[in-house]
């Protein structure tokens, strides 16, 4: 499972160690300082939660204000401990908490819930800061390259190993490698333990035709998609590559899974009501003419329905209520703005233990789970990594009992 490397190379004891300081490890570093436990965080990067200010850049999604009942529909499957752990963290706590670090948060139209500074970096300083109040030590470039005795660290200093009465694993996924996710640590378990990654959230690759060259970067708007069992109301963008945008994304799931992508561009008409409007058309109005002027289709639809629909039957409605989407894939996992896959929640206790690694703990996206964007992911990074420092916490005092 993992090899005997750097035996002889400078080590040290702490109370606890966090491996990774994105959302997931800096919140289950605060559990732990805040319970007065000596925590040291290690991240491979030169700065912390860089993924976390990627995401920052477009207003920072921190939750969805929704019943939570409907909140945990959006994980599937739901496995009992991340249940358990949204349960007792979920987006009203979250918010809460940002406001705590006095960052006022604001709903949005369709539930979505930003800071009102609307970036993630006045938030991730009052944060750092917080940490360093308790305690914490951030090191920067040390990459994890082993867990056999200890962890073993690649640092600007050299090898240097450090043993933990409670070691928190929150290494991210498999996507975004530049910004610290690159799915490396996978290698030092099991492939009982793991499941393989695969992208999630990610756009779409298509090899257009030429005539939808003067619609790149054009938004297609107020559709509804769907791919086998997963649906989105929503809109996406007519890319160079392919199609991309929050409607996209919700259904990838489906077409990584092998379903067909099929768009209603007129979610809010029945079939009927788009017959008997094209039954008011007059002789001498073109089709073309009569989609933009009766059913107000705009030229991005009008193009996708010439893309996919040639030739096109006289009887147009259904195509109009189900376009179908052929020859699309997946884009490459470093691109997807998550990934499904990594450590088994059968492998882990209801604390986030390993089963079979006592006193280590992972959380966040290395987990295998898989959910939307729209504030369910950051959620659940905050969540788990919540949940794995309460019992990183308990494994540190068990041990000073013994």
């Amino acid at each position: 499972m993992m090899s005997d490397a750097g035996a002889d190379v400078p080590s040290e004891t702490v109370d606890a160690l966090v491996i990774g300081a994105g959302p997931a490890g800096l919140m289950a570093a605060e559990q732990l300082g805040r319970a007065g436990v000596q925590v040291v965080i290690a991240d491979a990067m030169p700065s912390p939660a860089r993924k976390l200010l990627m995401a920052g850049k477009s207003g920072l999604n921190l939750t969805k204000n929704e019943d939570q009942q409907a909140f945990q529909k959006n994980f599937i499957p739901l496995p009992t401990a991340l249940s358990a752990a949204l349960d007792a963290f979920g987006s009203n706590e979250l918010m809460h908490w940002a406001e705590g670090l006095g960052q006022p948060v604001f709903t949005g139209s369709t539930g979505r819930v930003f800071p009102k500074a609307m970036k993630a970096s006045p938030l991730l300083r009052a944060w750092l800061g917080r940490l360093d109040g308790y305690g914490a030590d951030l090191r920067r470039k040390w990459r994890l390259v082993d867990l056999e005795n200890g962890a073993l660290f690649e640092t600007p200093d050299g090898l240097r190993r450090v043993h933990a009465k409670a070691t928190v694993l929150a290494l991210g996924g498999a996507s975004w490698a530049k910004l610290g996710s690159d799915g490396r640590w996978a290698s030092l378990l099991t492939s009982q333990t793991t499941a393989a990654f695969e992208p999630a959230n990610a756009a779409l690759s298509h090899t257009w035709s030429s005539h939808m060259n003067r619609h790149f970067g054009a938004a297609v708007k107020g559709v509804a998609l769907r791919s086998g069992p997963y649906a989105s109301r929503g809109e996406f963008i007519i890319s160079q590559r392919g199609l991309e945008g929050g409607g996209i994304y919700a259904v990838s799931r489906g077409v990584r899974e092998g379903h067909e992508l099929v768009i209603d561009l007129l979610p809010d008409m029945s079939m009927d009501q788009v017959k008997s409007t094209l039954m008011r058309r007059k002789s001498k109005d073109s089709l073309a003419n009569a989609l933009r002027k009766m059913l107000r289709l705009t030229p991005e639809k009008i193009a996708l329905v010439m893309e996919f629909a040639r030739p096109l039957p006289a009887d147009i409605a259904p195509i109009l209520k189900g376009l179908k989407i052929p020859d699309v894939s997946l884009r490459p996992m470093d691109e997807a703005i998550s990934t499904a896959g990594g450590v088994r929640f059968t492998s882990l206790s209801d604390t986030f233990e390993f089963t079979q690694i006592p006193t280590v703990f992972a959380c966040g996206e290395m987990l295998d789970w898989e959910a939307p964007t729209g504030g369910y992911l950051l959620t659940a990074c905050f969540a788990t990594g919540r949940a794995a420092g309460l019992g990183a916490i308990a494994a540190v005092q068990a041990s000073k009992d013994e």
